[in-house]
């Protein structure tokens, strides 16, 4: 089992995702806890993070496996979740 920390900036982008998108994105990370590499799941180029789909919704995180924590860095709209 793995702890689950969210960066403060990516609560601030999931609270202002609607509703029905909101609750598909919280159980996809509460499901990181149990299982941080799930089915589809894609390793970014250039970088120690990893990223899942969520309709159209992107959710880029790091894994700390010595420490068992999954770190969620941002929440973002596919146009955008690759822009720095």
């Amino acid at each position: 089992m793995y702890n689950i920390e969210i960066k403060k900036s990516a609560i601030k982008e999931l609270a202002q995702i609607t509703p029905p998108y909101n609750n598909k994105i919280v159980s996809a990370i509460d499901s990181l806890a149990i299982n941080p590499k799930p089915d589809g799941v894609k390793k970014l180029k250039g970088a120690e993070a990893f990223r899942i789909r969520v309709a159209d919704y992107r959710i880029i995180y790091t894994i700390e496996e010595v420490i068992k924590v999954v770190e969620i860095q941002r929440i973002r709209h596919r146009k955008d979740a690759y822009r720095t």
